[in-house]
């Protein structure tokens, strides 16, 4: 090899020393940049104080504070007699209509910066909220103006709402959650207050050790420049000559550099054995295996180690290339399979598919259409929202002479196997109309019992059986004033002047074996009076899981739904529930589970 003056970095007593004061400033730099973040930390931690926290306590306490005034504004509106030109009604006007809405805008930007578990509890108490001026409303509407105040029932339900009733209960819970908020609120601005007075400790703390730390390094720096300076000449020399011939040293190398003339030679016979030895081991690397390279020496072990690499790479390489070609001919050959299967699982799908729309067309076409319905019961509203392509609930209408029967049913299950069960009730139905006419809801009932369990099993083999169905059944006579139900399982919900009652239904289902032959369905009669409406329904509507803590709708918030809508056109009532149920849904990100029926039928005396 060629001499040539070495260009290598050298470590001389200057850089050593610079080394030495580079080490300070870097101690100084960091204690600096810990202040610094500790400070624009406490800045971000003050600013959330100040722009999030005291405001959301300010706007939920102004909430709490107008939630009061809703509640005494409603009071003077029941128990003082007024005219709607009344200072409080005006004001609770305005309340409802610009105060809470400001106010809901305001919390709800502020809620940006919240936690999601506190915009979930802020959104539902808006709900909640909302709920209650609803039930302000209509107090507001029975007492519209000075007369109402003389009619004794209207002032009895006024009061009995506002006093001990749904608005006053409502009003406490929603005081009660709002106040938890509130001290939330108060806890995340203590916690954040907390958290800047600890920032400050640490910062007291690292200030104090910097210190420490760059005073001590000063001390050290300054000896360590110092003592090594002369003696690790003779060892760096040693090591580099060592490197020279190719031998790699066992201890390790430090880079100490200074003005030692004998280290050129050895220096610049290292950089040509590394050299050589990288450019061997990329055309290695590529394959190149019979590239040409002479070790330095008997004794340079890593030329040596490079050579017998070669060799077990050559080696390996060819059996690994007819290893992936065996490999990848097995690939290709199980994705032809996997293809295939694909291709004869599509087709099966798609004929299942064809075979269960082609279902829903019979089924749909078993199914009275509404407007056949509307004929005979104009104000009449069916939802009906199965939970797959075909459905195990139906409903059932019929009209002979002057009797008018219809018919909510929920079959075991749903998906197809529900739908056969209700192309199984539908025909024994209609056979049953044919047998015993339209006179008595029980005996069709009676019928649909003895028809399905005959249809699907015989006598006490069918014990343990669990296809059935569940029916609500009435009979509608307006020549005689007659509303007559029968169920099994499921009730009727008759609302009459604003009070629901229920009906129950007999506690044995359709289908199933019953020991008793004489034990029959039961009639319940009702004398029809203008504006009565009653409701048939399934189980899949209160048993819909959803909601904020995903749980069920249950029958409860169901007659709740249907008392507050009772009033409203029946087009109105679907649309609500439907929208209500869909809410829930999606409220609580859960599928539909069961199929949903509701009809509902407001009757007018005749």
């Amino acid at each position: 090899m060629e001499n040539h003056p070495s260009k290598k970095f050298r470590l001389t007593i200057g850089r050593k020393i610079g080394i030495g004061f580079g080490i300070l400033i870097t101690l100084t730099l960091v204690n600096f940049l810990a202040t610094y973040v500790t400070l624009h930390n406490s800045k971000k931690i003050n600013d959330e104080i100040t722009q999030v926290n005291a405001p959301s306590v300010n706007a939920l306490e102004d909430l709490n504070l107008l939630i009061l005034r809703s509640r005494m504004y409603i009071s003077n509106w029941v128990f003082i007699q007024s005219d709607e030109n009344n200072l409080d009604k005006k004001r609770l006007f305005n309340l409802i209509k610009n105060e809470y809405p400001s106010l809901k805008k305001r919390i709800q930007k502020l809620a940006i910066h919240w936690e999601p578990v506190e915009q979930r509890k802020i959104d539902s108490l808006f709900h909640d909220t909302e709920e209650l001026f609803t039930m302000h409303a209509q107090v507001m509407g029975l007492l519209r103006n000075f007369t109402s105040y003389e009619d004794p029932l209207i002032i009895f339900e006024a009061r009995n709402m506002v006093e001990e009733g749904d608005i006053h209960m409502k009003t406490e819970y929603i005081l009660d959650r709002l106040g938890t908020i509130v001290n939330n609120q108060n806890n995340n601005t203590n916690k954040v207050s907390d958290q800047m007075q600890f920032a400050f400790t640490v910062l007291q703390r690292v200030v104090i050790g910097f210190g420490v730390l760059i005073l001590v390094g000063g001390v050290l720096t300054a000896f360590f420049t110092v003592l090594t300076i002369v003696r690790p000449i003779y060892e760096l020399k040693n090591i580099i000559s060592i490197m020279g011939r190719g031998v790699m040293p066992d201890e390790i190398i430090k880079d100490r550099e200074d003005e030692i003339g004998e280290m050129s030679n050895a220096l610049k016979d290292l950089i040509g054995a590394l050299r050589q030895t990288t450019n061997f081991a990329k055309d290695v690397g590529s394959r190149k295996y019979d590239t040409e390279y002479l070790p330095l020496s008997e004794q340079d072990e890593l030329s040596h180690a490079l050579l017998q690499m070669r060799h077990d790479l050559k080696e390996y390489g060819e059996g690994l290339e007819q290893l992936v070609e065996e490999r990848t001919a097995e690939v290709v050959r199980q994705k032809e399979e996997i293809t295939a299967q694909n291709h004869k699982l599509e087709k099966i799908y798609k004929h299942v598919t064809d075979s269960i729309h082609y279902a829903k067309r019979i089924q749909n076409s078993i199914l009275p259409p509404i407007n056949l319905i509307q004929k005979s019961l104009p104000q009449t509203f069916v939802l009906y929202k199965p939970k797959d392509i075909v459905s195990g609930d139906f409903y059932w209408f019929e009209h002979v002479g002057d009797d008018i029967i219809i018919a909510s049913v929920d079959c075991t299950g749903h998906g197809v196997p529900g739908a056969l069960m209700s192309m199984i009730g539908n025909n024994i139905l209609n056979q049953a109309i044919i047998k015993y006419g339209a006179k008595d809801a029980a005996i069709l009932v009676d019928e649909l019992n003895q028809g399905v369990a005959s249809a699907l099993r015989i006598g006490q083999d069918a014990t343990n059986a669990k296809d059935g169905m569940d029916i609500s059944l009435c009979r509608i006579n307006f020549k005689e004033n007659i509303l007559q139900y029968a169920g099994a399982f499921n009730p009727l919900y008759l609302i009459r002047n604003g009070e629901l009652i229920e009906v129950k239904a007999d506690k044995f289902p359709i289908g199933f074996y019953v020991e008793d032959p004489d034990k029959k369905y039961t009639n319940h009669y009702f004398e029809i009076q203008e504006n009565d409406i009653f409701y048939l329904f399934t189980d899949g509507y209160a048993d819909q899981f959803g909601g904020p803590n995903g749980k069920k709708f249950m029958y409860r918030q169901f007659k709740e739904l249907l008392q507050r809508i009772h009033s409203m056109p029946v087009e109105l009532q679907h649309d609500i529930l439907d929208s209500s149920i869909e809410d829930w849904k999606k409220m609580g990100d859960v599928e539909q589970l069961d199929d949903i029926q509701v009809i509902g039928v407001r009757l007018n005396r005749k």
